[in-house]
């Protein structure tokens, strides 16, 4: 267990509202991004099978979030992505980004419309440029939620993603989803990975332009 403060509801005073000057290393990813060179490695039938994307995310910050004494920065994000020159939704992905500066510590959500939720987390200093997220199955945090037909066809046992911040402005990433597939003895690895352009800036979180004005 964690050592937390016997204190557990009062919220701290002072508290800065711009989130966006306290996101830590999820700095560089606030704003509206694009990646037109996806990488997607899926499970088939007849074995792995590539499959080229693109895709359009946008983070956009919250108000600072306290558990009592605790406080997280961060962004809400969605993602949608199709394959190229078509219209239908290849994939979409809703969830936070939050820091947690006291503890440096990332954590990523992730909810998908296939009935699945993820929740994975790792450290990272307030200027990493680099950091690696991890959820596990049967965790009792940063663990792994599927329905029923996943549980039983594509049983999601690890997820991994790796962020890097680069020096042109854009960020990319390397995801790994570890799965056990019905019928397959191995475990198959679904990744997926892009580099992501800015395309909008992000737009400053209710307080913080409540602050301004």
């Amino acid at each position: 267990m964690a050592d937390f403060p016997e204190d557990i509801y009062t919220e701290p005073k002072g508290l800065d509202v711009d989130t966006l000057k306290n996101l830590g290393p999820l700095s560089g990813m606030a704003g509206i991004w694009e990646g037109v060179r996806g990488l997607d490695v899926k499970p088939k039938a007849d074995g792995p099978r590539k499959q080229a994307y693109v895709e359009r995310i946008e983070l956009q910050p919250i108000d600072p979030q306290t558990n009592g004494p605790q406080v997280y920065y961060g962004l809400r994000y969605h993602t949608h992505v199709t394959k190229p020159e078509q219209v239908k939704t290849y994939h979409d992905q809703v969830g936070y980004w939050l820091w947690e500066p006291a503890t440096e510590t990332v954590i990523h959500t992730l909810t998908i419309p296939r009935a699945q939720v993820v929740m994975a987390s790792g450290k990272a200093s307030a200027d990493a440029r680099s950091f690696e997220l991890v959820a596990t199955k049967g965790a009792e945090s940063n663990g792994i939620c599927s329905a029923p037909f996943l549980l039983h066809a594509f049983d999601t046992v690890e997820f991994r993603i790796k962020v890097t911040v680069h020096d042109d402005g854009t960020w990319s990433y390397d995801e790994d989803t570890v799965m056990r597939i019905r019928g397959q003895e191995e475990l198959f690895h679904h990744t997926d990975r892009n580099t992501l352009h800015k395309v909008g800036e992000a737009t400053p979180n209710p307080l913080a332009l409540q602050a301004k004005g």
